[in-house]
């Protein structure tokens, strides 16, 4: 049997306990058929009207991507507005303080009543689409965007990605989107690329380090048909750790 060359290897992973709030860099990740463990328990509302975060479609939401948030080791949220100290999540002390930050009165809640801590007897909220297990991006793609729009910040928080993989840039392309239908092995985790990630106004909004910068969504509208990065399914679940080979299966 041929060996596959390795395309590139991990660099970053991560995951997001909130929706639409900032995601937790990690080490490793544990991915199974449906989802990461930890990824995108709970989500945001608007407590006057129960609406759920849209950063991509309304300005009311724009600093959300500023919020921090973590899993502490028994899977128990924390949230840290910018300034702020951690706090726990879902409760009263948060949803106060993050209110506060936004202007108005909102609420982190739990997707279902399988993602609310043990004790958690509030509300629930459910998320308005259906995730795909893993995110993928490359920094080739990262690459060929600076290199069209130079100015800008390329950063891989724009763009919410699960996995990094760190490869050579390959001239003129955005390569990940031209693998649909491949197989991937990222270390021991076996993925099917299943279809390029259109994006949206959330890759255009500031974060801490970088500013609101429309040339990120157009550059990409014009050169990649909105795309940059894939989504994957997941064939063989496994932990994967940064430094992990990338490679065809």
């Amino acid at each position: 049997m041929t060996v596959q060359t390795a395309l590139g290897t991990v660099s970053q992973l991560w995951r997001y306990p909130a929706r639409s709030l900032a995601g937790e860099r990690l080490d490793a990740i544990s991915v199974g058929r449906e989802t990461i463990d930890g990824d995108r328990m709970f989500g945001l509302v608007d407590a006057g009207d129960n609406e759920i975060a849209r950063p991509d479609r309304d300005a009311k939401w724009h600093k959300v991507p500023r919020i921090r948030t973590r899993l502490s080791s028994d899977r128990d949220l924390e949230v840290a507005v910018p300034g702020g100290d951690w706090l726990s999540a879902p409760g009263t002390e948060c949803d106060r303080a993050v209110s506060a930050y936004l202007g108005f009165t909102a609420s982190i809640r739990p997707f279902g009543q399988e993602n609310a801590p043990p004790a958690y007897v509030g509300p629930l909220t459910q998320a308005r689409y259906r995730k795909a297990p893993i995110h993928l991006l490359t920094t080739a793609s990262l690459a060929r965007l600076k290199a069209l729009h130079p100015e800008g910040a390329a950063d891989p928080r724009r763009f919410r990605p699960n996995i990094v993989v760190d490869m050579d840039p390959v001239e003129g392309s955005f390569p990940e989107t031209e693998w649909i239908g491949r197989k991937l092995a990222v270390g021991d985790l076996l993925l099917t690329v299943s279809e390029p990630c259109r994006r949206c106004g959330f890759t255009i909004i500031a974060q801490d380090g970088f500013d609101h910068d429309p040339g990120i969504l157009r550059n990409l509208v014009r050169y990649n048909a909105h795309n940059i990065g894939v989504y994957c399914t997941v064939d063989r679940p496994a932990r994967v750790e940064t430094g992990a080979p990338t490679r065809f299966a």
